[in-house]
């Protein structure tokens, strides 16, 4: 894809690389996925510039909506198909996509261009009036929700007319019957979704610049829904749990990608689809194989099969748990992808605590009152809440929920720990888990939130297991974790400054912050006193405590753990 003479908001395919702050990472990796050979259905991005001219006109910029009509004919004339009527009619799905991954947190909307022309010209053509109509009812309510702001529950309506209906008594609006009035007003709440409140708690969350904005994605669909050799997924190149150098991912036999993330259903493990279409399956594992290579990291990548057919939607850089993070790392340079000065890079200081952080201790036994699938190790003991706003109210608290929506991520940034009815492995609650490296049990099954809401519940997310009451814990080491000492090795190669054990030999003048009253040091960190060589103290195991002692010049810090110390410190020392 490269940006075309006469587009000023759009960037349509060509053979050279578009720049990810224009096209943003989801549009880049079709770039990536079709240059490599892999098969992706059709697309044209509206830039990020569009985005930024959206909200400072607050509407759509002078000229988008003629270049949008372009970017139709586009795919118009490459698939033999036509928007807005039949008898081949051309439906197309409109996804966000920012230069910094934030999965799940803005939006897309599927089968866009369906009305009822189409959807009975849709049903002539795959010969299925019942796919046509669940077709239809399934944008109304995407184009409800999404772009009307529709509060009411609509999965569950029967068809086309109910959902109207609910819609338009909710928001006083109807969904247009126009297909280019339904573009148009698509493509702008999308951009609108990048200022959304989850959008926003993402950022803030993870430091991200809060005006990065989107581009969007109008890719042509392809239906994992339409047959039962049809369905959709998620595989990764490798675990995003443990990091071992295996496929992991799941599917749903007659579905859309839509019904896996949302955790509404549980899918099949991904050997389902082996076992029903195993050359699909061994094209879909070259695939895997060939993004991890050519992307030197493991990948995320979501997938359609449609009539036997894959298409591949997108791939980026995996979501991971810390346990992965480091082992994928080591793995990498051990398979030559990446240096050590990479791999340690690659991992961050709040990865190397959580890694540090305890596990039940052996030969504890408790009543186990809930089980589901391990999403996102880690075990954390708190009392269960129901709402995203109880978790942000009480500290350590466990968030239980049917299911999570991007809407949750407030009360899951804050809650100490996860766990849903619904759902698995690649659903909402699980990867937007693993991204905050927050422990996380999903799929546990129907009364599981009546069940547990109010009770202190230890979770064992490493098993998949919620117990009553809170369990004795037992940490792991650096020393005796062989992928954690090698790392460390590397990181104190490359660190600004020295880590020594508490009681090990340092150099002085030396500071211990544990010494200072706290009332003299409030939230932040103590005064280092000039001429200090060593300092020592919980503080100085934080990022805000690696930065005081880079900037006052301290050659060593003590502290109980090495490797997250190194890390902060060449985090901190690549920014000074």
């Amino acid at each position: 894809m490269s940006a075309a003479v006469g587009y000023r908001w759009l960037v349509v395919p060509s053979g050279e690389e578009p720049s990810r702050e224009l096209v943003g990472g989801k549009a880049w990796s079709l770039w990536r996925m079709r240059s490599l050979g892999l098969r992706v259905p059709p697309a044209f991005v509206v830039t990020t510039e569009a985005c930024a001219a959206y909200f400072a006109d607050g509407a759509l910029p002078d000229g988008l909506v003629d270049e949008l009509a372009a970017g139709i004919r586009l795919l118009e004339a490459e698939l033999g198909r036509t928007f807005g009527s039949g008898p081949r009619p051309l439906l197309v799905s409109v996804r966000s996509g920012a230069a910094v991954s934030m999965p799940g947190m803005m939006d897309t909307i599927l089968d866009l261009g369906i009305t009822d022309s189409v959807e009975a010209a849709l049903a002539t053509e795959t010969a299925d009036a019942g796919f046509a109509a669940e077709v239809h009812r399934r944008f109304t309510g995407f184009y409800g929700r999404l772009v009307l702001g529709c509060t009411e529950e609509l999965d569950d309506l029967p068809d086309t007319p109910a959902v109207r209906r609910a819609v338009e008594a909710d928001t006083g609006a109807q969904v247009p019957s126009d297909p280019w009035e339904q573009l148009h007003q698509a493509v702008a709440a999308v951009f609108a979704s990048s200022r959304s409140r989850r959008a926003v708690a993402y950022r803030k969350h993870y430091g991200i610049p809060d005006d990065l904005g989107t581009a969007v994605t109008v890719q042509a669909m392809v239906f994992g829904n339409l047959d039962a050799d049809s369905g959709t997924g998620v595989v990764f190149s490798r675990s995003p749990v443990t990091g071992a150098r295996e496929p992991y991912g799941e599917y749903l036999q007659q579905g859309q990608g839509e019904d896996v993330v949302s955790g509404r259903v549980t899918p099949s493990p991904l050997a389902f689809l082996q076992e029903r279409a195993p050359g699909v399956h061994a094209e879909l594992l070259r695939a895997a194989e060939c993004l991890d290579r050519e992307g030197r990291d493991a990948q995320d990548i979501e997938f359609t099969v449609q009539r036997g057919e894959l298409f591949l939607l997108q791939s980026r850089p995996a979501k991971r748990t810390a346990r992965a993070a480091v082992r994928i790392a080591v793995a990498l340079v051990d398979e030559g992808a990446i240096t050590p000065a990479d791999a340690v890079r690659r991992v961050t200081a709040d990865q190397a605590r959580a890694l540090l952080r305890p596990t039940l201790r052996d030969g504890v036994t408790a009543e186990v009152i809930a089980s589901g699938t391990p999403a996102s190790p880690g075990v954390v003991s708190g009392v269960a809440v129901a709402t995203p706003e109880e978790a942000q109210r009480t500290p350590g608290s466990i968030l239980v929920r049917r299911s999570t929506c991007p809407d949750d991520v407030h009360g899951m940034i804050a809650a100490a720990g996860v766990v849903t009815e619904q759902g698995g492995a690649t659903s909402h609650a699980a990867v937007v888990s693993r991204a905050l490296d927050t422990a996380c049990v999903v799929g546990c099954g129907a009364g599981t939130v009546e069940k547990l809401v109010g009770r202190t519940i230890t979770v064992d997310a490493t098993t998949g297991r919620v117990y009553e009451g809170t369990l004795p814990t037992t940490a792991a080491t650096e020393e005796t974790d062989d992928d954690l000492a090698r790392l460390g090795e590397w990181a104190a190669a490359q660190s600004p400054i020295a880590v020594a054990a508490p009681g090990g030999a340092v150099c002085g003048p030396e500071f211990d912050a544990d010494t200072v009253p706290p009332a003299e040091v409030g939230d932040g960190v103590p005064t280092i006193p000039p001429g200090t060589r060593t300092v020592r103290g919980a503080v100085f195991a934080t990022s805000d405590g690696v930065r005081a002692a880079l900037d006052a010049g301290v050659e060593v810090i003590a502290a109980d753990h090495r490797l997250p110390v190194l890390l902060a410190a060449i985090d901190q020392g690549g920014q000074r």
